[in-house]
């Protein structure tokens, strides 16, 4: 895993599309027996090094039920972005992850994590990745649909603050959805 985790923090297979340059950032240990796999990097993140080290990574440890100290201990955690370096700004918000890091990367960590029973999809971008064809017609009818997915899958909206609008229409997703979350965060974490 080692050497797996240092050939990630060495790449730079999109160098020429990183506006900041590459930093891939990424948290896993073969004892992992939850992943999450979220969107890429923000400009924070990718200066501070640590994965979800920003508003929506505080949001996401609320919802998730957890202190900062379980949500880092990769012995338990894995943290694997869709696209492992900061992608650039768009003109609303950041770019999407880079299209080449889960296709070289993500096998070769599961692989080598084979404890990883709980899967948090983390956006649209992980839904489509690993959920292919049983994805519903957007993410909101695919966070619905939440239960179809389990005990592999746990889809979720990103817990963004420029998401507070979504979270204000969909009140359902942290009355409902958040303390099931919570309860296969839990048993997986025994």
């Amino acid at each position: 895993m080692q050497n797996l985790l240092a050939d990630i923090r060495a790449c730079k297979v999109c160098d020429e599309h990183l506006a900041l340059g590459p930093r891939p950032i990424v948290a896993a240990h073969p004892d992992a027996t939850i992943a999450i796999i979220g969107q890429a990097p923000g400009t924070k993140v990718h200066l501070s090094g640590t994965p979800w080290d920003d508003a929506s990574g505080k949001q996401l440890r609320k919802w998730l039920g957890i202190t900062d100290q379980v949500f880092y201990d990769e012995t338990k955690i894995a943290l694997i972005p869709m696209g492992f370096c900061y992608p650039g700004k768009g003109k609303s918000g950041d770019l999407p992850p880079r299209p080449e890091c889960a296709p070289l990367w993500h096998e070769q960590l599961f692989e080598k994590m084979p404890n990883v029973q709980l899967i948090i999809l983390i956006g649209l971008y992980a839904q489509k990745y690993y959920l292919k064809d049983q994805i519903k017609k957007n993410l909101t009818e695919t966070v619905k649909a939440g239960k179809e997915y389990w005990p592999t899958y746990f889809p979720t909206p990103h817990p963004s603050p420029r998401n507070r609008f979504w979270r204000a229409k969909n009140p359902w997703f942290e009355e409902e959805m958040v303390p099931m979350l919570q309860k296969l965060i839990q048993k997986n974490l025994i």
